[in-house]
């Protein structure tokens, strides 16, 4: 069956869809995206997405109002790629249209707004047996805040990381621990809860928001502070979080085993919390 899509207004195969190769997506990574999962067919944490996707849309002054509208095409899109019901994503990416090749904003453009579903099933034995992974000097732009296309960075790093048999990089920047190439980090240390705080080094993550709900709930300290790259291989416990990471321990950095190699309980408790979350979207 040939892949449907959504391309500007419309629902079309995936080999018929087309781009200009004016659009400043292509040409400027001028453009933002967006990643949601659906659970059984249950969109998770959706609202939050979209406020996410409207921020980045403001941040580089693109002007697209019509986000409300995404909500039945996506359902659409998942019907007629037979996910429906199933544990599946939708990509959306937004650029700001195709125009003449120039550095500045064009004075009239229309965005070009693509999207596609696909299956997105949990890495259960990821999540069960926790990660490997290495660490990098984080030499991405100034604006990680940002769900920018612009991904090069993420993407040669990540490529290091694959080459090295790791499951995920993890940036640092001045010395203190950012993110990683697709996913928040956050850590463990005598039994508080460490992450970055929300600046423009960092996206601010869904998944993350959601753990750091948990936390509170279950009277876990979060303290919103960078690590220390000098501490980072001596926390507890280490976890990379996102759409698609959901909350996957890391065991072993740079290969140094995190504590005893395992993941540890804080973890858990946190991976069970979320997924009764997810569970409870669906009833």
């Amino acid at each position: 069956m040939n892949e449907i899509v959504y391309l500007n207004g419309r629902l079309v195969p995936k080999n018929e869809a087309f781009i200009s190769p004016d659009d400043r997506g292509f040409n400027f990574a001028d453009g933002i995206y967006e990643v949601i999962k659906y659970y059984s067919g249950v969109a998770f944490r959706y609202a939050d997405h979209i406020e996410r996707l409207k921020r980045s849309l403001h941040e580089i002054s693109l002007d697209f109002d019509d986000c409300d509208q995404f909500g039945a095409v996506f359902r659409e899109l998942l019907e007629r790629n037979n996910l429906a019901g199933q544990d599946a994503g939708i990509y959306l990416q937004i650029s700001r249209g195709s125009s003449p090749r120039m550095h500045r904003f064009p004075d009239q453009s229309v965005p070009t707004v693509y999207a596609c579903a696909f299956p997105f099933a949990s890495n259960t034995e990821q999540l069960k047996n926790g990660i490997s992974v290495i660490t990098a000097e984080d030499i991405r732009w100034l604006r990680c805040d940002i769900k920018s296309v612009a991904l090069l960075p993420n993407t040669l790093l990540f490529q290091k990381a694959v080459k090295e048999g790791a499951g995920e990089v993890i940036f640092i920047r001045d010395g203190i621990v950012t993110e990683a190439s697709h996913s928040s980090v956050m850590a463990v240390k005598n039994g508080a809860v460490y992450t970055h705080p929300q600046s423009n080094l960092v996206l601010p993550g869904i998944t993350q928001k959601v753990i750091m709900e948990i936390c509170r709930a279950e009277g876990i300290e979060v303290i919103e502070k960078g690590i220390p790259e000098a501490v980072f291989k001596s926390m507890d416990e280490v976890i990379i979080t996102g759409t698609g990471s959901e909350v996957t321990p890391v065991v072993n950095i740079d290969g140094t085993a995190v504590s005893d190699g395992n993941p540890g309980p804080v973890t858990r408790l946190i991976q069970e919390r979320f997924f009764e979350q997810v569970h409870k979207t669906l009833q």
